[in-house]
């Protein structure tokens, strides 16, 4: 697994922060956030179902520059595959 660190929330503590993350060899994103309250959960089931190897995460807005960047280098690597695969 290859993953690239792209911050922390800048406005928590050291020890409990939403954190974002780009696996480059996968093309995922990874996310550490708060979990989702179960009125939140519930809003979300609205539109379907929330497998139990998954969790609703929130992550505050002031990561969305962190987040931009970690999207951009999974779509790198999604497109270096796809290149590698057509090779």
């Amino acid at each position: 697994m290859s993953l690239l660190f792209f911050g922390k929330d800048p406005d928590t503590d050291e020890d409990h922060c939403p954190s974002v993350w780009a696996d480059t060899e996968e093309a995922e994103l990874i996310f550490q956030g708060w979990k989702g309250d179960d009125a939140t959960k519930a809003k979300c089931r609205e539109f379907g179902p929330i497998p139990d190897t998954e969790e609703v995460i929130r992550i505050p807005a002031r990561m969305i520059a962190q987040i931009r960047k970690a999207c951009d280098a999974a779509e790198r690597a999604a497109a270096e595959r796809e290149a590698a695969q057509l090779r």
